[in-house]
């Protein structure tokens, strides 16, 4: 009789292992905004918060690593990243940038590390991580923007500093800018030009971010500030490790978040979102000449059923189509800060009609929606 179940629960245990085996080896064709989505381990990908690079014909997505509860809004773990040369299927490839277990680091376990963004520098050649960063155990008052190198892709990643950006640093205006626009700090027009004042000494605000690479090898780091009042749109130094103290201010007093940049024939594009949290809003979206602005604000790019809470998402990136020159996808992401682990993943096709973009929900799709 003990053989009998001995050989039993060893079959158990064999047909557990090859059904693990079998979802690991399940081959993705297409993109199912909103489901489970598994990695080459049979996983789901646990990449908040995050952005992809391209490097040598693959790509490398990375992100907010969750863990299970509640405790997950807080980086536990570190930066994940994950590598793909099909968009579809994605390998694992460990922890970037893990957390500190010195309590005294600025990335220490329990501190609130969120929308990491990698890009490549090709007069350096390292990989350059941004992220928004929170001490531990102050909440969300520190607002810094951390920053880490490494010279492979994949990492790890060598965590270099935090700090507020631009102190005693005045905004630059392009020629265009609304007089509503300018920060007026010996009488401030808003709550906006007042949070700008306070900060100017220490360096201003950034929280929710993204770093965005131009034509010509600039860098820029665009993210919320000013009590999340005002985007601020600032540029790096040429090793990305800094800010050169230029910078200007994007639709000031209207509290957004969440930006994603891009550039299509010369034109600058930005989905960002409004402030409610965790919760879902309508997108929002600007178009620009210059990476200097002005900026305008467009409206909401999504349309049709749930278009009026980003289909339950919050942007985080944009993408270049692999082989479609002006091709893009919008990336989302759905938060569950009750369990943060299992936040999905929304990425939908961009479309555009001469300069305006739109967004639109589909249940599957694929790269073969880019042909003309």
């Amino acid at each position: 009789m003990s053989k009998k179940i001995n050989f039993i629960a060893g079959f158990m245990i064999f047909s557990l292992m090859l059904n693990s085996y079998v979802w690991a080896q399940q081959t993705n064709t297409s993109f199912t905004p909103g489901k489970i989505w598994k990695d080459d381990k049979g996983v789901h990908i646990n990449a908040h918060g995050g952005g992809i690079v391209e490097h040598k014909g693959v790509y490398y997505w990375f992100g907010e690593h969750k863990i299970e509860g509640e405790n997950g809004n807080t980086a536990q773990v570190g930066v994940h990243c994950y590598s793909s040369k099909d968009l579809y299927n994605w390998k694992d490839e460990g922890i970037a940038l893990p957390v500190s277990e010195d309590l005294t680091s600025d990335i220490a376990k329990g501190c609130i590390l969120e929308r990491p963004k990698v890009v490549y520098n090709k007069k350096t050649k390292k990989f350059v991580m941004w992220f928004h960063l929170e001490l531990l155990g102050k909440g969300y008052a520190a607002a810094r923007s951390g920053v880490a190198v490494a010279d492979r892709p994949t990492g790890p990643y060598t965590f270099i500093k935090s700090y507020r950006p631009n102190p005693g640093k005045m905004p630059f205006y392009a020629e265009g800018t609304a007089d509503k626009d300018k920060v007026n700090c010996e009488t401030p027009a808003n709550k906006s030009d007042g949070f700008f004042y306070r900060d100017l000494p220490g360096g201003q605000m950034a929280r929710d971010m993204t770093v965005f690479v131009d034509d010509d090898g600039k860098a820029y780091h665009i993210f919320s500030s000013e009590e999340n009042f005002t985007l601020h749109l600032a540029e790096l130094t040429p090793d990305y490790l800094g800010h050169t103290g230029r910078f200007i201010r994007i639709y000031v007093g209207q509290q957004t978040e969440a930006p994603a940049l891009f550039k299509k024939n010369g034109v600058y594009y930005m989905v960002g979102s409004g402030c409610t949290g965790w919760a879902p809003n309508p997108a929002r979206w600007f178009k620009a000449s210059s990476i200097w602005g002005p900026w305008t604000y467009m409206g909401n790019p999504c349309q049709g059923e749930g278009a009026k809470l980003t289909y339950g998402g919050q942007s985080t990136h944009v993408l270049p189509v692999p082989g479609k020159k002006g091709e893009f996808i919008f990336m989302a992401d759905k938060w569950e800060p009750k369990n943060a682990i299992d936040g999905r993943y929304l990425w939908l096709p961009i479309r555009f009609e001469n300069d305006k973009i739109t967004i639109n929900w589909l249940d599957q799709w694929d790269l073969s929606v880019f042909k003309k």
